[in-house]
């Protein structure tokens, strides 16, 4: 039988002085490598169903396609009072065809598709060839950008967006901001980086283009969406801000104004300011990973470039530090957007453009990408954004857009 002998003292002291056996240690591995995603903006350029197209044809051939709007004609320094007359008229022979005010809203203005020259007869083929040139360029973009976040803007419905994604509709999420005109906001987003993302709408941005009129008409609002992006919390914030008060250099057909400028464009845009600069800081206190793009009808590169002193940003010389206080018709002291926007205490980072490909034409300067300065900051040196020429026939004759989509590939 075998029997257990205690180890001896001088055994047990030899065994506990030896050194630890381990199991060896792993090697080191590499940390992961950023997700890299492209994100786009687009203005469709009044993008509807063909549905829509063929209802505002019906109207517009009946008021022998006027125009809503009253036009400076070149060599006039103000519109004539005959242009406002003739305006006028417009208005009210679309509204009394569309059903009404609301009707006339919803719908295209006759003038929307007709470019520069005299009104020609367009049928329902013509509009087809738009939504095919539109559809094509964001197939570009998600095959050969490697984009899967793009805002949209002068977009009619979320679903107008599903039938522009054509293939790629499943893959993508889509949501659009109910408004009470045809022109509003929309996203989609792969649904890989969640497949259930959460969008907002900020009424806010969406000013009345008069406000002592209770009828008058309201631009668009902002758009937010916020997603899970490699384990981040980041939002993507859409605008669409009033045209017509672009530039602070002058050029042969548009004058250099100021945000405090008379012009009405111009007053409209400074009731923007305030919203726009408080839905900035409320969406950067949950998620300081922030994308600001869009169309803001504004060119804030060329406001960056001018190297404006902070005590010249506000009429009252007081500074863009925080929010201006708004006064008894929603407008600011401040003279300059990004300025206000890029106030010191606000981190922004403007992507600049880097690349534009060959027969991109169309407007420049009003299509821009922000960064949240968090965001900007994990970005690789020398990061820049792209813009692609749309796809369009030859003889196409409702152009697919007047603006190019510009896209910026973002490490995350």
């Amino acid at each position: 039988m075998f029997t257990f002998k205690p180890l001896s003292s001088a055994i047990l002291a030899a065994l506990l002085a030896a050194p630890a056996v381990h199991a060896a240690d792993p090697a080191p591995q590499p940390a992961p490598a950023p997700a890299k995603i492209g994100v786009a903006s687009f203005n469709l350029a009044w993008a509807g169903s063909q549905q829509d197209f063929d209802r505002q044809n019906a109207v517009c051939k009946t008021v022998s396609w006027c125009d809503t709007r009253p036009r400076r004609q070149p060599g006039q320094s103000a519109i004539t009072d005959e242009a406002a007359r003739v305006a006028r008229q417009c208005v009210a022979d679309t509204e009394r065809l569309a059903g009404g005010p609301a009707g006339a809203a919803m719908m295209a203005p006759c003038n929307a598709y007709q470019g520069r020259g005299a009104p020609v007869p367009l049928v329902s083929a013509d509009y087809a060839a738009k939504l095919a040139g539109l559809q094509a360029t964001i197939a570009r973009l998600i095959e050969g950008e490697g984009v899967r976040v793009i805002a949209f803007q002068e977009v009619r419905s979320a679903e107008v967006v599903k039938q522009l994604l054509g293939r790629h509709a499943e893959r993508f999420g889509v949501c659009d901001a109910p408004h009470e005109g045809f022109q509003t906001l929309a996203f989609a987003w792969d649904r890989s980086l969640g497949q259930e993302g959460r969008c907002s709408v900020e009424t806010g941005l969406a000013v009345s283009d008069n406000p002592t009129d209770p009828e008058a008409r309201k631009v668009r609002p902002g758009l937010a969406l916020e997603l899970q992006v490699a384990g981040r919390r980041v939002s993507f914030l859409n605008v669409h801000l009033k045209s017509g008060c672009a530039n602070i250099v002058p050029t042969p057909v548009y004058q250099a104004r100021l945000l405090d400028d008379p012009a009405g464009a111009c007053k409209v845009l400074n009731r923007q300011v305030a919203p726009l600069e408080r839905w900035i800081d409320g969406v950067a206190k949950s998620s300081p990973d922030f994308v600001l793009l869009g169309d803001f009808n504004r060119r804030i590169d060329e406001e960056a470039a001018a190297g404006i002193p902070p005590a010249q940003v506000r009429a009252d010389g007081s500074g863009p530090a925080g929010v201006p206080a708004p006064g008894a018709d929603g407008r600011v002291a401040t003279r300059y957007l990004w300025q206000e926007l890029n106030d010191g205490g606000r981190s922004l980072q403007q992507v600049p453009l880097t690349g534009v490909e060959e027969g991109c034409r169309g407007f420049s300067g009003l299509d821009h990408i922000v960064l949240s300065g968090a965001l900007a900051a994990r970005q690789p040196a020398g990061l820049g954004s792209r813009k692609t020429a749309v796809v369009q026939a030859p003889g196409q004759r409702i152009e697919t857009s007047d603006h190019c989509p510009r896209s910026v590939t973002l490490s995350f």
